[in-house]
């Protein structure tokens, strides 16, 4: 079972991602286990505070490393040499990707901390956590949404989740391409008709079909990720195809 424990300092903003969906059916079958902690109350003053003016000057406030170091050491049951995956949600971070969430998803403890406010004391970067993520070249008020976001992604990789490997073998960016087209019934929509080929029953021809598809919509909506694909013979044969026929 992994364990996800979560530090921030509005835990009820979790309750209703956690508990529905996907999610709540992870937890429910125990493939993950999950434990939302105010930070606030590791603060070793009377007032609670877990922030302060920074030094030097400037805007805003930052996060003090005590209440985050002690809320760690807690979570690891004071056990300083626990490798937990400790991951910091930062727009200075490394963008979430597919390749990240699967390799995530084979942790067996992911910490992540959502800060609030201007930044984190520098102390917590260099000496406590494994990763930065950031989810986007944007700026969000706190990591709460940026924590779920990555927590979803990582745990429907998890075995079992959804019921069928498949699933998440096929989604987009998973094989490094974007996924294939999807119809279902009827037919015919207001005259608008499913491809001929989907319907014929023929599954080596579907299945062809669905790859081309998958490289049409990568070369017309993500280029970029073409580059980093080592593409089979048939597959460039048929991407030249496509591209014939865009240019034409």
């Amino acid at each position: 079972m992994m364990k996800i424990d979560v530090l921030t300092l509005f835990p009820e903003m979790f309750e209703g991602v956690l508990g529905h969906s996907i999610l709540k059916k992870a937890a429910e079958k125990k493939a993950v286990h999950y434990n939302v902690i105010n930070f606030r109350e590791f603060s070793d003053n009377k007032h609670q505070t877990v922030d302060d003016y920074p030094y030097g000057g400037g805007a805003g406030m930052v996060l003090k490393p005590q209440p985050i170091f002690d809320a760690v050491k807690a979570i690891n049951n004071n056990n300083e040499e626990k490798k937990s995956r400790v991951i910091l949600l930062c727009p200075q971070g490394e963008r979430l990707n597919q390749k990240k969430a699967e390799e995530l998803a084979k942790e067996e403890h992911l910490i992540f901390i959502c800060g609030h406010y201007e930044g984190y004391d520098e102390r917590i970067r260099e000496h406590l956590v494994t990763d930065e993520i950031s989810i986007g070249d944007y700026v969000l008020t706190g990591g709460e949404l940026g924590a779920m976001v990555i927590i979803d992604s990582v745990v429907r990789l998890l075995p079992e989740v959804l019921g069928n490997e498949e699933s998440h073998q096929k989604d987009s960016f998973s094989t490094g391409l974007l996924e294939h087209p999807h119809y279902t019934r009827p037919a015919d929509f207001r005259g608008m008709k499913v491809p001929e080929v989907i319907i014929s029953g023929n599954h080596k021809n579907i299945e062809e079909w669905r790859a081309k598809e998958s490289l049409r919509r990568t070369l017309t909506r993500r280029p970029d990720l073409l580059k980093e694909i080592d593409l089979t013979k048939e597959q460039v044969k048929w991407l030249e195809e496509i591209q014939k026929n865009i240019d034409n």
